[in-house]
């Protein structure tokens, strides 16, 4: 077993920018179970947004958080500008958890946290690809790739909230 496989690179070696333009450090998230969901304004799994703030709200202080990735990668259901994006996020649905500034998450300029997920030779647990807006991307207390769920799965399903409780 190399090095690489014994201790696996985490969401933690990650710095990202939230909403605001603000360096958001991945590894102030130790100890937590964090949910990473690309999201979009304008697409028809847009009312998950719903589902995740309900989801959050209820297990925010039991050791969870999510991480929402605006990305215009799919159909280009994601056009507007950070601040339009925090905007509609927070007056259509409330939403308290972090949002970051919008990324790609597909194609050539691929953020390097969603080139971390995608591939198993960074991540150490398996290769999957982003198949459209609201994919989750499940990450331990050590931040390490659990999981990924199909965008068409709501946040609320019982696999998701048991994976968050147990």
């Amino acid at each position: 077993m190399t090095a690489q496989e014994t201790n696996p690179k985490t969401i933690y070696n990650f710095t990202v920018q939230d909403i605001n333009g603000q360096d958001y450090p991945l590894s102030q998230l130790k100890g937590q179970k964090v949910m990473i969901v690309n999201t979009a304004s304008e697409c028809g799994l847009t009312p998950q947004y719903e589902a995740l703030q309900a989801l959050y709200a209820e297990y925010a202080n039991k050791g969870f958080i999510i991480l929402g990735f605006p990305a215009n990668n799919f159909m280009q259901q994601e056009p507007g500008t950070d601040e339009q994006i925090a905007t509609f996020c927070q007056k259509n649905y409330g939403v308290s958890f972090p949002m970051m500034s919008k990324i790609d998450v597909i194609g050539d300029n691929q953020h390097e946290l969603y080139q971390y997920l995608t591939s198993k030779a960074l991540n150490n647990v398996q290769d999957s690809k982003v198949q459209w807006n609201f994919q989750k991307y499940l990450i331990n207390e050590q931040g390490i790739l659990e999981k990924v769920i199909d965008p068409k799965v709501s946040p609320d399903e019982a696999e998701i909230v048991k994976w968050i409780t147990e």
